[in-house]
């Protein structure tokens, strides 16, 4: 069931999502070549904790981070280890949420790390184009299909590779809610959006391949070929003047 936000549930969830929106911007700052994704993660905890609210992704279908970190060619749910070293030239995915007042945020950027190769330039360009198109599509009236086929067609004219078995989904008061938003599909088709409808959209975007596979430890998911993967991610309103993102920093850095 899709849920219909009334504005003050939509303010509530603004404010989670202003977390949300600080604390990616925070771990972006912190990010340097040499420490571990686990010292990453506790930095993450440790602001969320700072601003009253709660880890989004801490214990999340048994998730054991406070945010999922994904480097290179892990596409999303990469877990922070103390093992995991970040190196200069490498491209960093932080997918991170915060919960407050019955409501959670959820946002993602791809980070770099010192200078990167021209490929992943292009790569993190084009997938952060594709969000903002994914957006601009999330017009009411329009429809699911709309979102994807927007993000699908920019990936795809760029010679790049649309991630298709995880896809966007409605935000609230849980992490994931319906409907799901694929970055793919048929303009057109597809659940109709209309006010009220708070969604993440989320393209997952891959250098080489289409294809994906799931490691050993359950969660994290690279690219078949090793190649690069970039994810970015807003969490936003679909409102009478059109959509509004609500995973904006709050101005308190």
């Amino acid at each position: 069931m899709i849920i219909i936000k009334s504005p003050e549930d939509i303010k509530k969830l603004n404010y989670a999502c202003n977390i949300s929106a600080d604390v990616l911007q925070y771990a972006g700052e912190q990010i340097n070549a040499g420490m571990s994704t686990y010292e990453l993660d506790k930095l993450i905890h440790d602001f969320i904790i700072a601003h009253g609210a709660t880890p989004s992704f801490l214990g999340l279908y048994g998730f054991k981070g406070n945010a999922c970190i994904s480097i290179n060619d892990e596409i999303i749910h990469g877990i922070p280890s103390k093992k995991k070293i970040i190196r200069s030239g490498d491209i960093v995915s932080v997918d991170v949420g915060a919960a407050i007042n019955g409501f959670t945020g959820d946002n993602a950027y791809t980070f770099k790390v010192g200078a990167v190769s021209p490929t992943a330039e292009k790569l993190l360009r084009v997938t952060n184009e594709c969000l903002y198109l994914g957006i601009a599509a999330a017009k009411p009236g329009n429809r699911v299909g709309d979102i994807g086929y927007a993000v699908q067609k920019h990936a795809e004219d760029n010679g790049f590779f649309v991630v298709r078995e995880f896809v966007g989904h409605g935000v609230g008061k849980d992490m994931h809610e319906e409907p799901e938003v694929p970055n793919f599909g048929r303009a057109g088709h597809g659940v109709r959006l209309v006010p009220g409808m708070t969604i993440a959209i989320e393209p997952m975007i891959n250098e080489g391949t289409v294809k994906i596979k799931q490691m050993p430890d359950g969660w994290t998911v690279k690219t078949a070929d090793g190649s690069l993967s970039a994810h970015f991610e807003h969490t936003i309103a679909i409102t009478q003047d059109g959509p509004v993102i609500l995973t904006k920093p709050s101005g308190s850095l």
